[in-house]
């Protein structure tokens, strides 16, 4: 394997396991990075948390028909590669917060910082069948609209960045975001508590200061292929 598909590799897996560490993923999920216009790198099909240093990581091209040993669901990650081309990594997750407000059918909305990286808003695609064909991913992906994710009912979500780094760290904001929106449910304050509107949620959303790199230091510290990367 070249040297450069090797060390993407290198870091899919450690977002893989960083993923699984942060409680984002358990049996089921899956993250790649982008290669270039026609092809990316996804985990191997294992548990997350289980993915082993060195393991292989699976080419899937952009446009072709997905290979059958490779997961039904990567589909979605075909989906969004193909229309943001300044999409650099996917993430395919289920952390229990998210879980819960996906099986009630609802989004989160921006009420706190984190959640301000989602403007102008998270999609939803109300089917909690698995997303194991085209057409279905196709619907998926429609769902997220312009935004930067999608919540499946009953079944997940999915998170692009510009970078595999940025989505995994976005899967984890995502995450928080869910649950302060099932604190405002469970308060009652749903429809009270304030939410951050659309140009101040913007200028939140700051990337300076290292805000993606220090989370992402976060979720991957002690990983054993971290001095490789």
């Amino acid at each position: 394997m070249p040297d450069d598909i090797e060390a993407m590799a290198r870091r899919v897996r450690i977002a893989a396991r960083a993923l699984a560490r942060a409680g984002l993923v358990h049996a089921y999920g899956h993250c790649s990075a982008r290669l270039d216009a026609a092809a990316f790198l996804v985990c191997p099909p294992v548990p997350m948390g289980l993915t082993k240093v060195g393991a292989p990581c699976d080419r899937v091209e952009i446009a072709a028909p997905l290979p059958g040993h490779i997961l039904g669901e990567v589909r979605l990650h075909q989906q969004i590669y193909a229309r943001r081309p300044e999409a650099g990594g996917v993430v395919r997750f289920m952390g229990p917060n998210m879980m819960a407000l996906a099986a009630l059918g609802r989004v989160p909305r921006a009420r706190h910082g984190f959640g301000c990286y989602f403007e102008p808003g998270i999609g939803l695609w109300d089917d909690p069948q698995l997303v194991r064909d085209d057409a279905k991913a196709t619907g998926a992906i429609d769902a997220m609209g312009p935004g930067r994710a999608v919540l499946m009912r009953g079944n997940g979500a999915v998170v692009w960045g510009e970078s595999l780094e940025a989505a995994t760290v976005l899967a984890w904001y995502l995450e928080d975001m869910c649950r302060i929106e099932l604190v405002a449910l469970q308060t009652g304050l749903s429809d009270l508590a304030p939410v951050i509107p659309g140009p101040e949620a913007e200028a939140r959303a700051t990337r300076a200061g290292r805000i993606i790199e220090r989370m992402w230091d976060h979720l991957t510290a002690g990983d054993p292929e971290l001095d490789r990367a």
